[in-house]
């Protein structure tokens, strides 16, 4: 546990750090998709149409779920506290302007404008996610009064039981209700980032091989996810949410400032197997890695 990290309560801090932790895997997955979607729209529009179905299918099973899980069972705390009650209606308009924008991912017909919308909702969400783990997380992990722990596994309870909503229209959060029991969440409870659905990847093509027609596939472009600027804390969580989003017979170049040998290690433990690793560069400014999931 970080000495940094303050709150009430050992299992409040623990909370807090967990949200963080899960926040990065939101960003990160959301990142790598985008990324995707950045670096095939202008070769393979084809396969951008497929990355901008599987950004949405993405948002619809994890983003805008969780935004509403967050409206139920965190929001009203925070709304009770005056020092954050108007970032909480501010933060409930950023939901709204979440949903738009994925909607607009939705019905676009036009790559520049899939390129756009993805882009926007990729900015919005990393400035959400900055009030949220700057302001709100740690207010609610010092209040007194408040169990960030508690609030936490009923917004995982909401997320396990559903229906998975979009957030519903604007309003101030209501009194808190008294809270339930706290649940032993296991040891890879996500608070809505469940196991992960494959339905909008698709086969490839057979090649052409066995006689039926099929043409050859078109190499998809490697998205690259350059993590130098992000937050050490939170650089591993986000590498891990990016490999979310690459498909299985597809790879993604990750750009590091030193040497990943210890995250490298988290991801065979992790997923044991399922990527092989190829150095592109060795520093010293960067250290550049290919990895293919199998």
């Amino acid at each position: 546990m970080s000495a940094l990290t303050l709150a009430s309560t050992p299992e409040d801090a623990t909370a807090l750090q967990t949200a963080e932790a899960h926040h990065a895997r939101l960003a990160g997955e959301l990142t790598g998709r985008v990324t995707m979607l950045l670096t095939a729209v202008d070769r393979d529009p084809g396969a951008a149409e497929r990355i901008r179905a599987g950004l949405v299918a993405f948002c619809d099973r994890s983003l805008l779920p969780h935004a509403a899980a967050e409206e139920a069972a965190l929001y009203p705390a925070a709304h009770a506290l005056p020092e954050a009650r108007l970032l909480v209606e501010f933060l409930i308009a950023e939901h709204r302007c979440l949903t738009e924008l994925v909607d607009a991912l939705r019905t676009s017909t036009r790559p520049s404008g899939a390129v756009a919308d993805a882009r926007a909702l990729q900015v919005l969400f990393a400035e959400h996610l900055a009030k949220e783990n700057g302001l709100v997380l740690p207010l609610l992990a010092v209040a007194p009064d408040v169990s960030l722990a508690t609030l936490l596994s009923d917004m995982h309870q909401r997320l396990a039981t559903g229906p998975h909503t979009a957030p519903g229209p604007i309003h101030a959060p209501g009194p808190i209700p008294a809270p339930g029991p706290i649940p032993a969440p296991g040891p890879e409870a996500d608070h809505g980032h469940g196991p992960r659905d494959r339905d909008d990847e698709e086969a490839g093509a057979c090649g052409g091989d066995c006689g039926c027609g099929g043409a050859e596939e078109t190499a998809e472009p490697e998205p690259e996810l350059d993590v130098r600027g992000v937050p050490h804390a939170l650089r591993h969580a986000t590498v891990f949410g990016a490999l979310d989003a690459v498909p299985v017979g597809h790879a993604m170049v990750l750009v590091a400032p030193h040497d990943p040998k210890p995250l490298l290690a988290q991801i065979e433990q992790r997923s044991p197997g399922a990527f092989s690793v190829e150095y592109l560069e060795r520093g010293p400014e960067a250290w550049r890695l290919r990895l293919d999931h199998h």
